[in-house]
């Protein structure tokens, strides 16, 4: 797919709604941001308004963008949709989204894929709903489409497209003759066509549910469809719902009064700091946190968080005394949780401090079980790895044994300038170190492309995460001089290849992250998904007072971001916005930790924090989508037993039925109460046929959403 050449798509204007004077629907063929009359304008904001683009031919539309007007404007679209398809008669949406009210132009990813492939569109559709400006029409500057039109790729599209849409059309069709008891002409359909409806287990509950009403044999069915992960792919789609929590932790009990009594050490806990680093071992459930700046020196503190209890330890006070690495900020940690190890490396020097004997850069080992620091090497540009750097990126591949360390800035002698916006820096490239045989290899010069391969611009204050599972590193953002980076590309540990995701050139609005050097990421293997958090800029710049907090998920699968939130003033129980701060996750119990950093407030530049969040993300579980399958069927089988016995049925809804109602919820509650009425409404037993069954089934079927595509 990378190498697939996408370009700019020829389009004709070929039907449109209304427009309004000269502001024809051509306008929108060239883009003059500073021509006040070259736009669509429609005569109307009554719906349906609209234009119909025509491509020179079929193509994969892969993006929209959309020019604006040199200043900002209330006929801009604040809320559009985009459709596409063949034809004009048959088209999907591709797009629900909106414009900024500005003079940047904005780019759109449109949906190009189903079943993970490719389709065709002939003709595209742009939909205002509503316009900026309230009772304006709507007015629209450029559009430009991207995508393929190679037909060597197109046409196997089109061929797949067009069986894919038959097959959905038989589909449907033996959907309908099933649910309407046409038992002859389903069987006679799927017979000929040889297509399956459903997944086997929906054929299933079909049976004992529509045809024999054997409701406790249902439920069985769908339990067991649950522990077989048919549930997952309808969790996956849902959107998460988050909760920040400050934690509170316990005093240790590290001091004897004069009793000799225990008495908790109120103040055994990390004090104010940024730049410092945090890791998390997942299988112990225990952080580790190291060093940073106060506001006033660099800390040689060593700290462990045990979750279980919400107890801070200090390990040391000062690990310098120790044997251990010297006070420092902007290094970086990584845990090779199998082997119970924390390996450290760079860190920050003031200007003043850098003279020759401070410029080595030392490389540590702490030892968990034991307690201990091994100094590796005092200078790893000795045996071929990286020069002193700080604000860079490390993971390590304990499969392999493996470290990887990427980018930073390169300390070198006393400047007064900027170390992360002089004139001519120095960036650190991508290493490999083989932690058996102590040796280091450079993978990626900073910029080097004479291997012929693809470019890596090394930068600071990126992200950079490892899939121990599809052998990657994802690497995105940061910042190289004074520019801030969007782009976002992989490195496969195995094979060497370096794939860009993004190039980070389209300007694709408020669908990624924005481009940045202070935000901190996390990955989750297991749900295959990185999870991005953005906050308050370090450039002063860029920073003001409506600054707050934003959560992004990248879905590793289908390639795309989500923003999971956007914090709003009214929301109080969240973290301020802040850099220099450290964010760890548990992918086991689905947790993050939020700790320290500098919250960036005028007039105290000093001022560092303390606060230490976690962060609950959730989707509806599989044991709630269980409860819920099970009182669809026990609600559909409490109205059958209604129409016949009431009494009986008062006491189907007491019990059996009750028990799946979670009462703390008042949705759940009022629905469960409106039953009540059924007993009222009596009903012939003949009323009760196969189409109500069937209808009951499909209300559960939506949560088998990845059987019935």
């Amino acid at each position: 797919m990378a190498t697939l050449r996408r370009e700019k798509l020829v389009y004709s204007v070929s039907k449109w709604s209304s427009f309004s004077a000269s502001y024809v629907p051509e306008n929108i063929l060239t883009d003059k941001a500073g021509d006040h009359s070259s736009r669509w304008s429609s005569d109307s904001n009554s719906p349906p308004q609209f234009l119909m683009l025509k491509l020179a031919r079929p193509a994969v539309v892969e993006t929209i963008s959309f020019g604006k007007y040199e200043k900002t404007h209330v006929c801009n679209l604040k809320k559009f949709k985009v459709f596409g398809g063949l034809t004009e008669d048959h088209m999907i949406e591709l797009l629900e989204s909106g414009l900024k009210n500005d003079h940047v132009p904005e780019a759109f990813m449109l949906k190009h894929t189903l079943d993970e492939n490719m389709f065709p569109c002939r003709y595209i559709k742009i939909m205002p709903i509503l316009s900026w400006g309230p009772n304006f029409n709507f007015s629209i500057w450029y559009v430009e489409l991207q995508g393929i039109d190679e037909q060597a790729v197109v046409q196997p599209c089109m061929n797949w497209y067009n069986t894919y849409r038959e097959r959905q059309a038989i589909r449907l069709c033996l959907k309908h003759f099933r649910q309407h008891n046409y038992n002859e002409a389903f069987e006679s359909l799927q017979k000929k066509t040889k297509i399956a409806l459903e997944h086997p287990i929906l054929t299933e509950l079909h049976t004992l549910l529509v045809h024999k009403g054997n409701f406790d044999a249902c439920e069985k069915v769908i339990e067991r469809a649950a522990n077989e992960g048919l549930f997952n792919n309808y969790i996956s789609e849902q959107d998460y719902s988050f909760k920040w929590s400050p934690t509170v932790t316990t005093p240790s009990l590290t001091k004897l009064d004069q009793h000799g009594s225990f008495t908790p050490e109120l103040d055994n806990k990390p004090g104010m700091r940024g730049g410092h680093q945090m890791v998390i071992d997942t299988y112990t459930e225990m952080i580790y946190l190291f060093g940073g700046w106060d506001g006033m020196q660099d800390l040689a503190d060593l700290w462990s968080f045990h979750v279980p209890s919400g107890e801070w330890t200090c390990i040391s006070s000062n690990t310098e005394a120790e044997g251990g690495p010297t006070a420092r900020s902007c290094h970086k940690m990584c845990l090779d949780s199998d082997r119970r190890r924390i390996l450290l490396l760079g860190r920050y020097l003031e200007s003043t401090m850098r003279v020759n004997t401070n410029l080595k850069a030392d490389f540590y080992m702490y030892d968990i079980s034991s307690n201990k620091w091994t100094l590796i090497t005092d200078d790893t540009a000795s045996l071929g790895g990286p020069r002193l750097i700080f604000d860079h990126q490390m993971v390590v591949d304990s499969e392999k044994q493996m470290l990887y360390v990427f980018g930073g800035r390169v300390l070198t002698g006393a400047s007064t300038m900027d170390e992360r916006s002089s004139a001519e820096p120095y960036f650190s490239g991508l290493y490999s170190y083989h932690i058996p045989t102590s040796s280091w290899t450079l993978l990626r010069a900073d910029c080097d492309a004479t291997s012929g391969s693809k470019v890596v611009r090394s930068r600071i204050g990126h992200s950079m995460l490892l899939h121990p599972g599809r052998r990657l590193l994802y690497i995105f953002a940061g910042q190289r001089m004074k520019e801030y980076l969007n782009d976002f590309f992989t490195y496969h540990l195995d094979t060497d290849h370096l794939e860009i995701i993004s190039d980070g050139s389209r300007k694709e609005g408020a669908y990624v992250p924005a481009a940045g050097f202070t935000q901190r990421a996390t990955i989750d293997p297991d749900s295959d998904e990185i999870h991005v958090l953005s906050g308050l800029s370090k450039d002063k710049e860029k920073r003001g007072s409506d600054v707050r907090n934003s959560f992004w998920v990248y879905d590793i699968p289908h390639c795309k971001w989500s923003c999971i939130y956007k914090s709003d003033k009214q929301q109080v129980q969240e973290p301020c916005a802040r850099y220099a701060h450290q964010l760890v996750y548990d992918h086991v119990h689905k947790v993050h930790y939020l700790f320290g950093g500098n919250p960036g407030k005028p007039g105290l530049p000093k001022m560092r924090l303390d606060d230490f969040w976690t962060l609950k993300l959730s989707r509806p579980s599989k044991e709630l989508l269980l409860r819920r399958c099970r009182y669809l069927i026990r609600k559909h089988r409490f109205q059958e037993i209604a129409s016949s016995h009431p009494v009986q049925a008062l006491g189907y809804l007491q019990t059996e039925l009750a028990e799946l109602v979670n009462h703390a919820d008042p949705d759940e509650t009022q629905e469960f109460q409106l039953l009540t009425t059924t007993l009222f409404h009596r009903r012939s037993p003949d009323t009760i046929d196969c189409v109500m069954r069937g209808e009951h089934l499909c209300l559960a079927a939506v949560y088998f959403s990845e059987c019935c595509s």
